[in-house]
Parts: structure tokens; sequence; C-alpha cells
């Protein structure tokens, strides 16, 4: 019997260490795969990012069965983009309209209404040709020549007035160009969004502890993102609407901030807003490409021509140099581009290529193109 309980002590011992080393084994692996998607990061995964996550996700073939959606259900969104009566921001918003109407019902499609957000405080010459409601501008000085603190203002007062049937909004941009159609990214509570590389919460945290205080949590609760291209739930964006406002102002009041961030100081403020208010955004390389240094289209959703795309006829790249050929949004801040573009020179990437062939598809099909040159 003594012989018997020994031998069982001695099982038990090394079933606990079987166990253990189990454990630790399984431990292991976890820790090398997390490390390498951490690695891998730039290379197509993404990331639910922030400290009070840190899911890893492939936009295709690694999100986790708690986020992916039945098959057959549909979660439509209401595309809203803000927009002034400036006709730069007229020609973008005709063509991006006529790009959502070709995509809307195409396969795999979730894309619902259509918002123009028009902040002009009056009716423009669009009204007949895209579907718009009016907010005012901020008044008179508060935007201290920074147009874009227009925008979460817009978004506040068309959220409480507005009746929108969607359960999701999409926030998009008049230089945004639908290349396939979009299906619905956010994933319940976890909005989707694109992450910007020149967004930096980490590299800023002295300036952004002015307005995310220590007791709300690490840094890295803060996306690098902007406001668009967001897919996010409504009852979400009506929370953080009211303090993407009232941060984009202060940020813009505080003068090392504004100096600091500068054009993107709005994008910023909406970061900042969500860890706020406790929202983590899905992040999605492939939500857009932005020429010219976005190469090819392949599955991606948008294009986003914010960059001159400038190039000798050897069809090499000349950035920050006006080139033999360009095609650069910013030539026509008075008036929409012509009908026809000239093609790029052979040799230039497929993205830009695209580009201005969807340009021109949209003009040669808008009425009256031309009609305010």
């Amino acid at each position: 019997m003594v012989v018997n309980r020994g031998i069982g002590r001695v099982s038990m011992f090394l079933l606990v260490v079987v166990v253990l080393g189990f454990f630790f084994a399984s431990y292991n692996m976890i820790a090398m795969v997390i490390h390498h998607r951490r690695k891998g990061t730039d290379k197509g995964l993404h990331t639910v990012a922030g400290g009070r996550s840190s899911m890893f996700i492939d936009a295709i073939t690694e999100m986790p069965d708690s986020l992916k959606k039945h098959e057959g259900a549909k979660a439509l969104f209401h595309v809203a983009l803000t927009a002034t009566d400036a006709p730069y921001s007229q020609w973008q918003c005709r063509i991006m309209y006529y790009w959502y109407k070709k995509m809307k019902d195409g396969p795999g499609s979730e894309m619902g209404g259509f918002t123009r957000v028009l902040h002009s405080g009056s009716k423009d010459d669009l009204m007949d040709e895209i579907p718009t409601f009016i907010v005012d501008p901020l008044p008179p000085g508060q935007d201290r020549g920074y147009v874009v603190l227009n925008r979460p203002w817009a978004f506040v007062q068309w959220l409480q007035k507005a009746t929108i049937e969607e359960d999701y909004i999409m926030m998009a941009e008049p230089d945004h160009i639908f290349v396939n159609p979009l299906p619905n990214l956010a994933r319940g509570e976890y909005p989707a969004a694109f992450p910007f590389f020149y967004i930096k919460p980490n590299e800023n945290e002295k300036l952004i502890r002015k307005f995310y205080p220590e007791e709300k949590g690490p840094i890295t609760d803060i996306d690098p993102i902007g406001n668009s291209p967001v897919i996010i739930k409504k009852s979400q964006l009506e929370k953080i609407a009211p303090t993407w406002m009232n941060i984009s102002l202060r940020m813009k009041e505080d003068e090392e901030t504004d100096k600091a961030f500068g054009w993107v100081l709005e994008m910023y403020a909406y970061a900042v807003a969500s860890g706020l208010n406790g929202v983590t955004h899905i992040l999605r390389k492939d939500f857009m490409i932005q020429p010219p240094w976005d190469l090819e289209i392949g599955k991606k959703f948008i294009i986003h021509y914010t960059y001159g795309c400038d190039y000798n006829m050897k069809g090499e790249l000349t950035y920050g140099k006006i080139g033999e050929w360009r095609f650069d949004k910013r030539s026509y801040l008075r008036g929409p581009p012509p009908k026809n573009l000239s093609l790029p020179p052979p040799g230039v990437p497929e993205s830009v290529v695209t580009l201005v062939k969807m340009v021109n598809e949209a003009t040669a099909n808008i009425a009256d193109w031309e009609k305010d040159k």
C-alpha cells in the first residue's frame, strides 16, 4: 500500500508537470503569434488599436468569429460628406456622388442613403442633383481661417435634426471616389476606420494629454485615424460628435497644439474624442488608397485623391515638382476640371490611370458639367 501511494504521488507529480509544460508551451506559442502579427501589421494585418483591445485582424482571413457578420445579414450605412458651396467643393461632390450611384447596388455593397451635409447655411445650385441637408457654419471668426472646423459642428447639427434610417453612418469627403462596392466594414460596437501614417498619438503624448488626461487611459487608446473614412454606428457618432467639436475648438485655441497639428488638427480631435467616449476602431488599410503613393487598386474600396500626381513623359514620379503630365485637384480651385483629361504617359501606376479614367467617365456623364466655368 505504501508503494502504491508512492507511485500515485509520482504519477500525480508527473501529471502536474505535463500540464504545466503544455500550458507554458501554449503560452509561448500564442506570444510568438501575437509578436509576429504585431511585426506584420504594416504588411496587411489590421488591428483594433488601443490598450482596451489588442485584437489583430486580417481584413479577409482572420476576422474573429465574434466580429463576423451572419451570412445574408445586411447592415446598411448612410453615406454622409460635409461640404461647402465653393466651386472647388462642388465639382468634387458631383464626381463623388456619380460613383456612389454606380457602386451602390453592386455585389457586396451595403451602401444605403446619401447626404451632402452643406455647412454654408443656405441653398446652392446642387440641391436638385445631390441629396443635401443644410446646416449652419460656425459663427464668423470662430474657425480662425480653418474651414475644416465646420465639419464636426456640421455633424452635430445633422445628427440632431435629420431623419436617418440606417443604423450606421459612413463619414466621407468630397475627394473620395468609390472604386468598388463598399460593404459595412464595422462590426457591432467596433467602427471601421482607415489608419493614417501621419496621425501619431504616441509621438504627441505631451500635446494629447492636454485633452486626454492620464486617468482616461494610455495614449495607445487613441487610434491613428481621422473622422473619414469611418463607418460607425449612428448611436456612437451621436455621442462622439459633440466631444469632437469641443476638442477641435480647444485644440485650435491652444497655440502649441494648433502649431504642431496644423491641417490635421481636426483629425486628431476626432481620434481623441473617440477615446474619451471609449470607442475603438478596426483599422482597415484596404478601406482606401491614396495615389500616387499607393500603386494598385486591387480589392480596395475608395480612391482618395488628396495628393498631386506629377510625372514626366517617361512615367517617372516628380512629386514636389510640377510634372510634364499632372493631375492635382488644386489646379481647379475656381471651377471644375475640363472633360476628357489626358491620360497619364506609359509607366504611370494603375491607381493614377484609374483615377483619371474615373474622373473622365463622371464628367462625361454628369449633365451641365462645365456650367460653372
